[in-house]
Order: C-alpha cells, then structure tokens, then sequence
C-alpha cells in the first residue's frame, strides 16, 4: 500500500489556503458606500441592578454596566438595559455578573453610538467543543485522527472560502457544487486512504452515488414543481439583491448533505474488498465483489437510517405543529416544505445504495486475481 507523502499532504493545504483566500477576495471585491457600520463587540458584565416592572410583576428590567473586551473600544465601561420575562421566549436573556455577552453598535467614525445588548455569547463553549474534538481524534486516531482533522478543514475551506461566495455572486449552483464535490471528494479520500486502487474505487463510488443523488433531485424537483423556497432562510435570499437560482440551492444541499454519508460507505466497502484482496490473492473478482457487496448492506441498513434520522431530526417541530392543528394527511404530504425534505432523504439514501454496488464492482475490477 503507498502511503500519501507529508510534501503532498503540506502542499494540499497551502494549494487550498491560496485558493480559499483568492477566491474570496474575488467573489467580496464589491464597492461599499461609506455609510455607518454596524460592529459588534464581546464584554464583561460586572455589575446588574434589577428593577421590576409597575405594570407586569412577572417582568425584570436590568441595567447592567458591561466593560468591553474587544475592539478598538476595548477597556470602556457603558451601560445596558435588558428586560426579562420568565417564560417568554423573546424576553428570554437574564444578565448575571461575570457573564460575556455580545454588543452591537452603529459606529460613527470611530466613535460608539447606540450600543445595544445583543445575545449572551456562546462561541465559547463552541471553541471548547471543537477542541475536545480535535484530541479526541488524535488520541483514539493517531495519525489517521490528523488526517481526518486535515480533511475536515480542507472542505471546511472549499465549503466557506468558495462554493458559498460564488453561489452568493450568482453562479450556477449545479455547477458550483458539483465542482466543490469534486475537490472535496478527491483530496480527502487520497489523504485517508492513500494513493492506490482502494481510494480510486472510493472515489468513483462516491461520484456516482452523490452524482445520482443529484440528477434525481432535478428530475423530481421538475415533476413535484419543487419551488425551493422551503425555509425562511430561502425567502429571506430572495429578498437580497443577489441573482441566486434558489431552485438549483435544492440541488447544492443534496450533494453536500449527502457527501459524507456517500464518501463513507465507500470508503468502507473499498477498504474491506483491500483487506480480502490482501489477505487472500487468488480471489476472483466475482468472490470480492460478492463480498463487497454483503459488507455494504450491512452499512447500508444503517447509513440510510442515518440520513434519514437526520432529516427527520431536524424537522421535529414542524412534525409537532402539523400534527398539533390536526391537519390532513394529504394537505401535509403536498406541502412544499414537507415534499422537499422528502426528497432529500430519499435521494440522499438512494445515492448512498447506488454507491455500495458501483463501488464493489470497481474496487473488485482493481484488486482481482483476473484485473
């Protein structure tokens, strides 16, 4: 097995750097009036004094003296007023002293004008999660931790630093995330398993599962009058004065919600018909495909599960709602909204399958006794 060289894996990551960096400087080069700027700061509350309210007892007004702790302003001392209901989810942030929270303010040339209490900060205890994250990875990992690490932040880039911007200019997002895919898929799959017939199968299995994934989409989004407008998020980039093809983002969300799933299962069947191929060399390619084949239904079982729990997961309170107000099965299943989270799962599930039998068959073809 050859294994991928450190100067390969070091220039991945500057290629990708470069990249990332060039492509945002293109796709944000716009001109911006100068007008005033919204700016948002972290700070420290010291000290909260809470007053009730003469007209609601269930509700607290708090002023509270926060001292800045980013920014050009860092070290000044303001006040802010907060109000708070128990119950209420609007009303919902209580200021205790100690407590870091965010800051928004329109400034001025330089100067702070109407600084208002934003949220409680949280990036924090985010920070701390990813960190455990990471050395979890390392330790249980070892060297195959950091190459996950390493791959997690190269399509983090390609993801943040070029398929987001581009589709925010206009572009076509068929196109743009299919190129996207493409650079994920590759790198990742070489960094993780090497250059050898293994990555190869894994790759074409991947492509052509998520690529499958993605045509159905289109087919189905054509026959089902998908509109794509299924958030408020989608009505909201509408909104924006930016050419976006909010139908084709229904495409951009498959590839990517399905990839890792897809680029997992695989890997996994890729590297099991390596590890019978190695073991035994006078197998044919039938005996590792067959073989292939019963180790990716067994992943499949759970995989498609996987997506599908996913979808359904994050769609739990529209479930409650829907069946709250006792609507009818078939106004529910017409939906726009219900009909498009459909269709990601299953098309998602359905890439994921076909790439079980493709990938078999390849990674058979390579590591046979008859190749």
């Amino acid at each position: 097995m050859i294994r991928l060289p450190r100067k390969l894996i070091i220039i991945l990551i500057l290629v990708g750097l470069i990249f990332s960096i060039t492509i945002d400087n293109i796709a944000f080069a716009r001109e911006i009036e100068e007008q005033e700027i919204e700016e948002y700061y972290r700070g420290k509350v010291l000290f909260v004094q809470e007053l009730e309210s003469e007209s609601y007892s269930r509700m607290v007004e708090q002023r509270a003296e926060v001292l800045l702790t980013t920014g050009p302003h860092q070290g000044e001392r303001i006040t802010v007023t907060n109000t708070y209901e128990e119950g209420n989810t609007y009303l919902s942030l209580y200021l205790e002293e100690e407590q870091d929270v965010i800051l928004v303010s329109r400034d001025r040339e330089g100067q702070l004008d109407q600084i208002y209490l934003h949220d409680v900060a949280r990036d924090r205890g985010l920070f701390y999660l990813i960190i455990i994250f990471m050395l979890l990875l390392l330790i249980v990992g070892g060297k195959s931790g950091l190459k996950t690490i390493i791959t997690l932040v190269f399509a983090g880039l390609i993801i943040g630093r070029f398929m987001l911007p581009l589709l925010l200019e206009g572009y076509d997002p068929i196109f743009i995330t299919t190129v996207s895919a493409v650079i994920i898929i590759i790198p990742t799959l070489l960094i993780i398993g090497g250059i050898n017939e293994k990555s190869l199968a894994a790759i074409i299995g991947t492509a052509t599962g998520v690529g499958i994934a993605g045509l159905l989409t289109l087919w189905v989004g054509e026959l089902s009058h998908l509109t794509g407008f299924n958030s408020e998020e989608a009505m909201m980039l509408f909104n924006l004065d930016q050419d976006i093809n909010i139908r084709g983002l229904l495409f951009a969300g498959i590839i990517i919600g399905s990839l890792g799933a897809v680029t997992d299962v695989s890997m996994s069947v890729a590297s099991a018909i390596s590890e019978i191929s190695n073991n035994n060399r006078r197998l044919r390619v039938s005996d590792l495909m067959l073989a292939g084949l019963n180790v990716g239904r067994d992943i499949m079982g759970t995989m498609a599960n996987t997506l599908l729990l996913a979808y359904v997961g994050s769609a739990i309170p529209l479930l409650l709602l829907l069946l709250g107000v006792e609507m009818h099965w078939m106004r529910i299943i017409n939906m726009d909204i219900i009909a498009t989270e459909f269709v990601r799962g299953i098309t998602g599930s359905i890439g994921l399958i076909i790439s079980i039998p493709v990938t078999a068959f390849v990674a058979a073809v390579l590591m046979g006794e008859n190749k």
